[in-house]
């Protein structure tokens, strides 16, 4: 799928040749520890009128603490919907604080709490470390409801991307094992499906793209791919095969982007097996289009969905 840039959405063609860069470095292990060293100094900084705080709880696999960073608005009551946000980043990439825009956002939105694990990056440590991470976090949070001031047995999972696609995961454990309660999920434009078959995955578009895309399933799943294993749901969740009783579901994705085609289908797949999904396409667009560039039409657009979404799934399924 060969994107040109008068193929973008109007408000989105100025920013066609630095994404393409962007895109470029993406793909480059060089640049990656470049931008994860930056990424270091934005640990523990916080959000202009929140109450940010850092704890770490222990792993349930031996593996080394799991930093997290907590989220709430000041003088909070009890009670509010407790949120675990998965960043981004090609499962090899940042921090939760490299995301401090889309966390406040959210919570302006409605008030909430929100947990987001600093889970393992890929190159480091590949699958499953980075979604045991991300599952303990869930656990803990479902544990903890009292200290965190949350809404018990009812935890949103949220994330972009690689997060999305972690999100996903989740939820597909969470429903085999029953160990939690997910009230819905937002897996936006998830990053699910490692095998790059679909069109849309061969999209050459600004930011992530064929090459980038391979690059952090490459490294994401290298522990299973060079021992010969099969690769399973919770790796890649469009390998799923039964959606049936997963959470309520949110998503939205951009037509020229390589997730599209993964998104139709794990959108359909959900729809087929009952599950309620409130889901957009945006015409013109590229990966993360509504992070990139915010204030343009039609980023707020795409915002507008996302957390209009939000905050009735979040009446429907929460304050029940």
């Amino acid at each position: 799928m060969k994107i040109t840039k008068d193929m973008l959405n109007k408000d989105l063609q100025n920013l066609y040749f630095p994404m393409k860069i962007f895109g470029f470095l993406l793909s480059k292990a060089w640049a990656i520890k470049l931008m994860n060293k930056s990424s270091e100094g934005n640990k523990g900084k916080n959000i202009e009128g929140l109450d940010c705080q850092e704890r770490y709880i222990p792993s349930t696999h031996g593996d080394p603490d799991i930093r997290l960073r907590i989220y709430k608005p000041h003088n909070a009551p009890d009670n509010l919907p407790v949120m675990l946000y998965l960043h981004g980043g090609g499962y090899v990439l940042g921090v939760p604080e490299d995301h401090h825009a889309v966390i406040k956002k959210i919570i302006d939105a409605r008030d909430c709490i929100i947990v987001a694990p600093d889970y393992r990056k890929a190159m480091d440590a590949p699958y499953p470390a980075p979604f045991n991470d991300c599952y303990d976090a869930l656990l803990w949070i479902n544990d903890n409801p009292s200290e965190l001031g949350a809404i018990p047995e009812k935890i949103i999972v949220a994330g972009h991307s690689a997060g999305g696609g972690l999100v996903a995961a989740l939820s597909l454990k969470a429903r085999d094992t029953k160990d939690v309660q997910i009230a819905f999920q937002m897996p936006i434009y998830p990053m699910i499906d490692e095998r790059q078959v679909t069109a849309s995955s061969q999209s050459n578009a600004p930011l992530w793209n064929a090459t980038t895309n391979k690059f952090g399933w490459h490294h994401y799943l290298k522990g299973l791919t060079q021992n010969s294993t099969d690769i399973p749901a919770y790796a890649a969740p469009a390998r799923a095969t039964d959606y049936s009783n997963l959470p309520p579901t949110i998503t939205f994705v951009g037509n020229l982007e390589p997730f599209r085609d993964e998104t139709l289908a794990y959108v359909d797949n959900l729809k087929q097996a009952g599950v309620p999904v409130a889901f957009e396409i945006y015409e013109g667009c590229f990966h993360a289009f509504e992070v990139s560039a915010p204030n343009t039409e039609i980023g707020r657009s795409a915002w507008d969905f996302l957390l209009s979404n939000y905050s009735e799934f979040i009446d429907k399924y929460v304050y029940l």
